[in-house]
């Protein structure tokens, strides 16, 4: 049984503004840390997702997270602390780095 993460495009492309002329590249993920998996739910079978909103910096850093939702209030504080060591390539807009807002799905779930 582990954690585990998918960082969601659909999510992300949800969160980006559109661009019509194409100038824009999105954060791109580079380091990821899985969360620890609660023992108490791990052990009881709960699966479950943690939706955080953050702020990608110009550095590539996640900053300012407020959770959206959560299937269990228990998946909250693994799901931040995991996401506090991420890094990304940051988002461009016409090849400079810019900062932008992102919604990101950590999932839990049970493995056999």
């Amino acid at each position: 049984m582990k954690a585990v993460i998918l960082l969601s495009i659909l999510s992300l492309a949800f969160a980006l503004p559109a661009r019509a002329d194409g100038n824009f590249e999105p954060p791109v993920p580079v380091r990821t840390t899985s969360p620890v998996f609660p023992y108490t739910l791990r052990n009881a079978g709960v699966s479950g997702v943690v939706l955080v909103n953050c702020l990608i910096d110009d550095q590539g850093n996640v900053q300012d997270m407020k959770v959206e939702k959560t299937s269990n209030e228990e998946f909250v504080q693994p799901a931040i602390t995991a996401l506090k060591k991420w890094k990304f390539k940051p988002a461009q807009r016409d090849g400079n780095r810019v900062p932008i807002r992102v919604s990101i799905p950590i999932r839990f779930s049970i493995e056999d």
